[in-house]
């Protein structure tokens, strides 16, 4: 199980970056900044896996699926970011979406870093989660070699879901347990293994992908407006208010008076489009 870490290369020393202790602000900002355009490159060249895998989760989710993200760390707390933006932005029911992180909510605001060493925590946590079969697994790890996301996998492949790897180590254990890998190469981040930078942001990029794609496929997306929106504050309340005005092609006054009549966009529109 146990892989040699001198040969990951998440784990790479960065040559660019040997100085970096040397340098002002201002240089500092630069070379961090001239290093993560190498996320774009990377993502770029994932581009098919990521699609199929943002087919694969569409199609669970119009089948009554979920979509579960489990990682350890700052790839655990990505998913659960990516997860509970899901319901206020398309309107989706909250475990729609799921987050489960190596070493439980604890984890989401302090390190437990030596939760990620079980395989059999991973096991014991994807199933209390409720996964099911239909559902999609999206297993995140930077390395890819993290037992308690390669345990949470296994677990899943078990009980009949689909599963996927996002990792920035290409070729990693994790691949083997996977229907759909997407390994997105990075190279070395600028302070030697912290993956919360490159390889995080490229996490965070794929996520975005991932959920926004497959609520476009799903319906929860008309033109580029987010259209089930939840108007729970005064912000969301002017942007639904908007968005009502766009696709009703009405003034302010009469899209907020739909709005508030009807308390969604998609009601108001229909209601609006139907002569109410």
């Amino acid at each position: 199980m146990r892989d040699n870490y001198d040969s990951l290369k998440t784990e790479g020393r960065n040559p660019r970056t040997m100085d970096i202790d040397k340098l002002s602000s201002l240089e500092m900002v630069r070379l961090i900044n001239q290093e993560n355009r190498a996320v774009e490159d990377g993502i770029d060249e994932a581009l098919p896996e990521i699609a199929a895998a943002i087919d694969m989760i569409s199609e669970a989710i119009e089948n009554g699926g979920h979509v579960i993200y489990v990682g350890c760390g700052t790839s655990g707390r990505l998913g659960i970011v990516d997860a509970s933006e899901c319901p206020p932005t398309f309107g989706v029911d909250y475990d729609l979406f799921r987050g489960v992180i190596a070493g439980g909510k604890e984890a989401v605001f302090r390190a437990t870093e030596n939760a990620e060493d079980s395989e059999e925590k991973g096991m014991v946590a994807i199933e209390t989660d409720g996964a099911a079969a239909g559902d999609v697994v999206v297993g995140l790890s930077a390395s890819g070699r993290a037992p308690f996301v390669i345990g949470a996998l296994q677990k899943a492949k078990e009980l009949g879901c689909k599963t996927i790897a996002v990792t920035c180590n290409p070729g990693s254990l994790m691949e083997n347990h996977c229907d759909i890998a997407v390994s997105v190469y990075v190279g070395p981040e600028v302070i030697s293994g912290s993956t919360r930078l490159k390889a995080g942001t490229a996490q965070k990029l794929i996520l975005n992908m991932f959920s926004t794609c497959a609520m476009i496929k799903t319906g929860k997306v008309r033109s580029n407006l987010m259209v089930n929106v939840r108007p729970t504050n005064e912000k969301l309340v002017e942007r639904a208010t908007r968005i009502i005005m766009q696709l009703a092609d009405v003034d302010r006054e009469h899209a907020a008076e739909l709005l508030a009549k009807y308390g969604d966009v998609p009601t108001a529109l229909d209601a609006y489009a139907s002569g109410k």
